[in-house]
């Protein structure tokens, strides 16, 4: 025998309390993994320690552990709990405590009423699995566990016999596709109104991404990320020319000589924006990824501030596009940009000085060369602005002077200027930005620098330009007399193909990645491609279904000035349909009979036939040995053997292979046959 038709032997074999505990145990490991990465590491090694005891326990038929080891082990859960967190209260806290209180309550699952208990809190603890994640996967996943409780549960209102797993889970299938339009109508017209809607992630936990602060080396350890950081539809598919499609993210002009840093608010308005615009602006629609941070990113240069739903803006007067919290979810907004554009004040001023800070004796050798500079360029020709000819010398060292573009330019120490421009001349594109503003500055060139994406790639399923945190990026802006504010990307001129043809640097490929890459170059691609779009519109349709589209399907159903009213009102027009549809249900359900009640009534109504007299409580075991006393018994021995095969269907252990339907046509034969018409 096969080690599968083994276990199926021991499956079938097994008591049904037994066989129960372990399958609710089973969906109760599947609602716990998914968020197994966002608790105590205690947390989930108590869960999967008493889950497993819980288990061995069913399979051994052994008692059920004591009082006292339930309240020792909820004693150090709370204990455990309020030492992480501090608190017993709030999101992680209680997550925290509904996974262990849902494990624990499994000890003591011995009656229906606690069946019940763990069912209920099973259904909460999935619902907790979307404070972390709201993501096609994560639904699939919930989906799979809600279809498991909800076996669990039918199975447990079926208390008679031992009725086969895929008999609840059929069951429960059909009860989830009768809900299913109730689900949609809720989904579709129940108003959206936030904080009652939805629970915003948490304001304070980090997530990987730009920061407003950047220290020599972290940008080269968020390309190592390849997650989505936004998608991009262009109007037409107008997609400007690829070198110009800078993200632009926060703007950092602070720096200790290590480190760059976005100034305070306060300290923002002493220099104004002062945007000027050429050309033809580029439409596009943008969804950005839950961030945790205040800032929206938006192709260089926004002139008018997006429009998001429910969400207040403003701009800053380096340029970059703020709310005023931190977005904790998915948001969709759109934007028109001017690529074209000149910022910041013509003449120099006072508030510029700021933006030629360094910290005192720090990189002298940068120092040293941008004296050098200053007066090779002062020499060549004393009038006019220094501004250009110093970057284009810059430029020139950085094309021609061995250095390199690479994600491992080795330990820097704290004169990070001076060791990339003379030891390590390798640098991510951080290293040689910073770098190249520290001799700007130097040099007497207001200079600060940009973080944001560079690039992307094209989704060839869906047509959305896709933004990753490894197209992270930051490069320089410097001041120029009668210009303003002038980008330089000094990565340009050392790796061309970086800004021009989006060339990533990225870490080794996992196990699997590179096993599907040896079988198929395009393969992993292909995959990754169709997945994203998945996602895409499972982000545009269900995710950013916000109150304006609700708004806009009610004008489609041909209202002219939709309104919350009128939403409760179609809702309202729902619920009753859909309460007057379940009455005539439940009336008409309450006209059927049980098939097999229905079938054992016509084995008692057949063998009244016979002259029997069969008790209304009569089993069929009963009704077979009423007929094992008749006289021709032995003519009656087919319709007795039927009766004791339709008791095992019902009741035996081993339930035989025939079917209620195969025993319902096997009846057939069995009836007396009807008088011929006069």
């Amino acid at each position: 025998m096969t080690p599968t038709l083994r276990w199926r032997a021991r499956l079938v074999e097994m008591p049904r309390e037994a066989r129960d505990t372990l399958f609710l145990l089973g969906v109760i490991a599947l609602i716990v993994l998914p968020q197994a990465a966002h608790l105590p590491l205690w947390c989930v090694g108590l869960a999967l320690v008493v889950l497993v005891w819980r288990g061995a326990l069913a399979l051994q038929s052994r008692p059920l552990p004591s009082l006292a080891w339930r309240v020792g082990l909820l004693a150090l859960a709370l204990a455990a709990t309020w030492a992480t967190h501090r608190t017993l209260i709030g999101k992680e806290a209680g997550v925290t405590l509904i996974v262990v209180l849902l494990a624990l309550k499994t000890l003591e699952l011995r009656a229906r009423r606690d069946a019940f208990v763990v069912f209920f809190l099973g259904f909460f603890a999935m619902l907790t699995n979307f404070f972390w994640s709201q993501s096609l996967l994560t639904a699939a996943a919930m989906l799979l566990a809600l279809l498991g409780l909800l076996t669990a549960l039918v199975n447990a209102h079926m208390p008679v016999g031992r009725p086969s797993l895929a008999q609840a889970a059929r069951t429960a299938g059909w009860m989830a596709l009768a809900g299913a339009p109730v689900m949609l109508a809720l989904f579709m017209f129940f108003p959206r109104l936030a904080p009652l809607w939805g629970t915003p992630n948490d304001p304070l936990t980090g997530r990987t991404g730009l920061s407003d602060s950047l220290r020599v080396g972290s940008i080269a350890e968020l390309v190592l990320d390849d997650g989505l950081a936004a998608r991009v539809r262009f109007d037409g598919d107008r997609i400007p020319p690829r070198p110009t499609l800078y993200f632009r993210g926060p703007v950092l002009s602070e720096f200790d000589g290590r480190e760059w840093k976005a100034p305070p608010p306060w300290e923002r308005g002493g220099l104004p924006a002062d945007l000027r615009v050429r050309g033809q602006p580029v439409g596009y629609e943008i969804t950005q990824e839950p961030s945790n941070r205040p800032w929206l990113l938006s192709l260089d240069v926004m002139k008018e501030a997006p429009d998001i739903p429910g969400l207040r803006t403003f701009q800053t007067p380096d340029l970059q596009w703020m709310t005023y919290r931190p977005l904790g979810d998915l948001v969709r907004y759109r934007a028109t940009s001017y690529p074209d554009f000149e910022s910041g004040p013509l003449r120099h001023t006072p508030a510029l000085d700021r933006y030629l800070r360094l910290p005192a004796n720090r990189d002298p050798r940068t120092v040293e060369l941008a004296q050098q500079l200053q007066a090779q360029a002062r020499a060549a020709q004393p009038e006019g602005d220094l501004a250009p000819r110093l970057v284009d010398a810059a430029l020139t060292r950085l094309r021609t002077g061995g250095y390199s573009y690479t994600l491992e330019p080795g330990l820097y120490g704290d004169d990070t200027a001076d060791e990339f421009w003379f030891v390590h001349k390798a640098g991510f594109c951080e290293h040689i930005a910073s770098a190249f503003a520290v001799l700007m500055r130097a040099a007497g060139v207001p200079a600060r620098i940009v973080t944001g994406f560079q690039g992307g790639e094209i989704n060839p399923v869906d047509r959305y330009w896709t933004l990753r945190n490894s197209d992270a990026h930051a490069w320089a802006e410097v001041w120029q007399e009668g210009k303003g504010w002038v980008r330089v990307d000094p990565t340009g001129a050392i790796s061309p193909d970086r800004i021009g043809q989006f060339r990533r640097l990225a870490g080794e490929p996992g196990l699997m990645a590179s096993a599907i890459g040896t079988l198929s170059p395009t393969l992993m691609q292909n995959l990754r491609a169709t997945w994203e779009a998945l996602n895409n519109r499972w982000n545009q349709w269900v995710l950013n279904y916000t109150q304006s589209r609700q708004l806009d399907l009610l004008k489609k159903l041909g209202f002219d000035s939709p309104s919350l009213a009128d939403l409760a009102w179609v809702l309202l027009m729902l619920v009753i349909t859909a309460s007057l549809g379940g009455a005539a249900w439940t009336l008409w359900e309450r006209r059927r009979t049980d098939p097999w009640l229905r079938l054992l009534a016509q084995a008692r109504a057949r063998l009244g036939v016979l002259g029997l007299e069969v008790p209304a409580h009569a089993a069929p075991r009963q009704m077979a040995e009423l007929l094992a006393r008749q006289p021709d018994a032995a003519a009656q021995a087919g319709l007795r053997d039927w009766l004791l095969r339709l008791e095992a269907w019902r009741y035996a252990r081993t339930p035989p292979a025939a079917g209620l339907g195969a025993l319902r046509r096997e009846f057939r034969q069995f009836r007396p046959p009807r008088a011929p018409r006069t």
